[in-house]
């Protein structure tokens, strides 16, 4: 939350902010979801337990929720 704060901060004292975090962000999520698709199709009982499958969506859920955060605060 510090760093969220942190990044908003940062981009209100820019006259135009860099998109170099979305960037970043953006093709981490855009990478994690074709190797996840891929180990996915391959694989019939992925995730196997319910703490993979928890650790699974947790990770997304982080990497959805940081694309969509320098989004905003980088537009």
């Amino acid at each position: 939350m510090h760093a969220l704060i942190a990044l908003v901060v940062a981009a209100a004292d820019e006259a135009e902010p860099s998109k170099t975090a979305f960037y970043i962000f953006g093709g981490l999520l855009a990478v994690w979801a074709v190797v996840l698709s891929g180990i996915g199709m391959s694989s019939a009982t992925f995730p196997a337990t319910a703490m993979a499958r928890r650790g699974v969506i947790g990770l997304t859920m982080v990497l959805v929720a940081a694309a969509m955060a320098t989004a905003v605060i980088t537009a």
